[in-house]
């Protein structure tokens, strides 16, 4: 374990801009009885936070040179806020929020049509809405477009707020839909598909601007399934029919048929107040 750290006074570097303004310094220290280079950080660390320059603020510490083995040359930095904020403590911006959304459609694979307009001939066998049923029994479907309502969200928050736990949340709740109402939506309808975030100066308090980006797709009553009745289905679930052979009663032939449907829970739900921008 380090027992000293001293500062290393002729090696100390102070950089100023054209203006005569500080922007950075630079503390030297050596680092005596420290084993590992994880130690000889911590008691530089340690050492430097003690200290404190008007307008700067304590940026990073590293090695610059193992001495012996224990011994260690060790150097810490104060910078100056990079894009001109304040130096209060305070974000130097306005917290703001703007929003955007989209209506393009996504695709999705159906097996089983809205319903049947017209067999031909009118003795055609009847499927029950099963889509490209072909000569072996197995159900094709197709691809349709479907209605998808996408909304994204640009929320400027301080760095004070947005530490490593906040970050882990974020993290935590993408691929989860909402467990109650969110932004006008019901329960189950809208999917987080998760945030990107990026500020401009290297201070902790300095504001992020993250983006959250989310998909809505609305809850159904009744959805029918040949002559299978599903109902309540959460938006985010996934609706899936299994299939038999079945004798058409009207010309006796064997034909493929839904016989159950099961609706599957596939995204958790998730807590959208951890988010940080309100439900």
């Amino acid at each position: 374990m380090a027992t000293r750290v001293e500062e290393a006074f002729s090696e100390r570097e102070q950089k100023e801009n054209a203006n005569g303004k500080i922007v950075e310094i630079e503390i030297p220290y050596i680092v005596f009885e420290a084993e590992t280079e994880s130690s000889a950080l911590a008691a530089a660390r340690a050492k430097a936070g003690t200290l404190s320059f008007e307008g700067l603020y304590f940026d990073t510490v590293e090695v610059t040179e193992r001495v012996n083995a224990d011994t260690w040359k060790v150097k810490a930095v104060f910078s100056r806020e990079e894009d001109g904020g304040s130096d209060d403590g305070g974000s130097g911006e306005e917290e703001t929020s703007s929003f955007a959304f989209d209506t393009g459609g996504g695709t999705m694979h159906r097996n089983q049509s809205i319903r049947t307009r017209a067999r031909f001939p009118k003795d055609a066998p009847d499927f029950g809405g099963a889509i490209e049923v072909d000569n072996e029994g197995n159900v094709n479907g197709i691809d349709v477009t479907m209605p998808l309502f996408n909304f994204t969200e640009t929320h400027t928050l301080s760095g004070l707020v947005v530490s490593t736990s906040f970050k882990r949340n974020i993290a935590a709740l993408t691929g989860t839909v909402n467990a109650s109402g969110f932004r006008g939506f019901a329960s189950g309808e809208v999917l987080f598909l998760g945030a990107s975030g990026s500020k401009r100066s290297k201070k902790p308090s300095a504001p992020w601007e993250i983006t959250y980006r989310f998909a809505v797709s609305p809850n159904e009553a009744l959805v029918k399934v040949g002559d299978i009745e599903v109902r309540n289905k959460f938006g985010w679930d996934y609706l899936w029919v299994r299939y038999a052979n079945k004798v058409d009663e009207s010309k006796k032939n064997v034909v493929r048929k839904p016989i159950t449907a099961y609706v599957e829970q596939v995204y958790p739900a998730g807590d959208f107040g951890k988010l940080g921008i309100g439900i």
